[in-house]
């Protein structure tokens, strides 16, 4: 398990940023390799290897320890703070969820991270309406002692932060902490720098790119005990959010919408499917009433598989079979287990290899597909 612990020593941080920055080295298989080996060290020694085993022809990149160190460095100038998952400070509530990001870095109060957080997000194109309820939302949470989480982007992301400002609200960057997307937010972003909170997984600089949005909204609803979509489409990445929220075992909220707004029709439609109808924030606040009791853990050990499987003859044999598996379509790790009939740490060391040397890709809901 990894567990927050003060007792990190300057190289484990170190080395826990070089392994997250090292070629095909995902959320998922950071966890994996840091409970197979034990530490970020030992985990390095074994990628080479393991990629060579999964069928890369060409010797894996590893973040150096240089690159690393002025990753740590450039988000100290910043006047931010590099959180190692693992450490007394990083969010309980996201080191649950399975894919947790190793390493954020944080601009502004890191104290309010460790309070009950809502994340409220929304349409970009919101109506004035929808601003207006996503404001004073975002307003009564804040003042009822919630951290309110969002994106930052325009139309009701803009609206939650300006309304939760004076009480506690983090923005959640797709791109590196340091870069303001959209510009037009400029103002916004430097006000909750001073009075709230701003995170990111990614590199300082990082400019954000189409593929980080996703990612960056499963940091949105790993925060919060619940998610609330004000205005969204029927394909729009507030209703991913909505989805990751309820994989993670998040609650759900959605406004009502008239059925003649297209806006309306996400929402409406998440409330259909069991999402809480939500008028008010004492609606949210009843809905994680009941969550506050609950033990939020990170994943079980035993999800992993993490026990190094040693005879080589029967994982020759296990990766014809999983490779057979597999296809560009992606597939459950659970059918896998099922049509193989290999134990769990045949399958998880397979696939480990297989990323690392990029050729699969992990899916949300605990799929992989193969790279062609």
């Amino acid at each position: 398990m990894l567990e927050n612990s003060p007792s990190l020593s300057p190289r484990e941080r170190l080395d826990r940023v070089r392994l997250i920055r090292s070629q095909n080295v995902g959320p998922v298989t950071f966890r994996q390799l840091l409970e197979r080996y034990g530490s970020a060290s030992s985990a390095l020694e074994a990628l080479p290897e393991l990629a060579r085993q999964g069928g890369l022809r060409k010797p894996l990149c590893l973040c150096s320890a240089d690159t690393a160190a002025r990753e740590m460095d450039a988000v100290a100038q910043l006047g931010g703070q590099l959180i190692v998952i693992g450490e007394p400070d990083y969010p309980l509530p996201l080191a649950a969820i399975a894919d947790a990001p190793p390493v954020l870095s944080v601009l502004g109060d890191v104290n309010l991270l460790s309070r009950t957080t809502i994340g409220v997000v929304g349409a970009r194109n919101a109506s004035t309406n929808g601003r207006r309820f996503a404001e004073n939302l975002a307003r009564d949470l804040s003042k009822a002692g919630v951290l309110v989480a969002s994106g930052l982007a325009r139309g009701i992301d803009t609206a939650v932060h300006t309304g939760a400002l004076e009480g506690g609200t983090v923005a959640v960057l797709a791109g590196g902490v340091d870069v303001i997307y959209p510009k037009e937010n400029t103002s916004l972003y430097e006000a909750i720098r001073d009075r709230g909170v701003i995170v990111s997984e990614m590199p300082p600089g990082t400019e954000p790119m189409a593929r980080h949005f996703p990612s960056r909204n499963r940091i949105i609803s790993g925060l919060s005990l619940g998610i609330v979509v004000v205005e969204a489409a029927l394909r729009s990445g507030s209703l991913i959010t909505a989805r990751l929220a309820g994989e993670q075992g998040r609650e759900v909220f959605a406004i009502p919408g008239s059925p003649l707004d297209p806006r309306a029709r996400g929402a409406n439609n998440l409330i259909r499917n069991g999402a809480t109808l939500t008028e008010s924030a004492e609606d949210v606040l009843e809905g994680i009433r009941a969550m506050h009791e609950q033990q939020l853990g990170e994943p079980k050990q035993d999800d992993f598989g993490i026990q190094p499987v040693s005879d080589e003859d029967h994982l020759a044999t296990a990766r014809t079979m999983i490779l057979e598996c597999l296809g560009p379509t992606p597939v459950s790790i659970d059918a896998i287990l099922r049509d193989t009939g290999l134990p769990v740490g045949t399958v998880w060391t397979v696939l480990l290899e297989l990323e690392l040397a990029g050729r699969l890709e992990r899916q949300p809901g605990g799929k992989v597909a193969l790279l062609l």
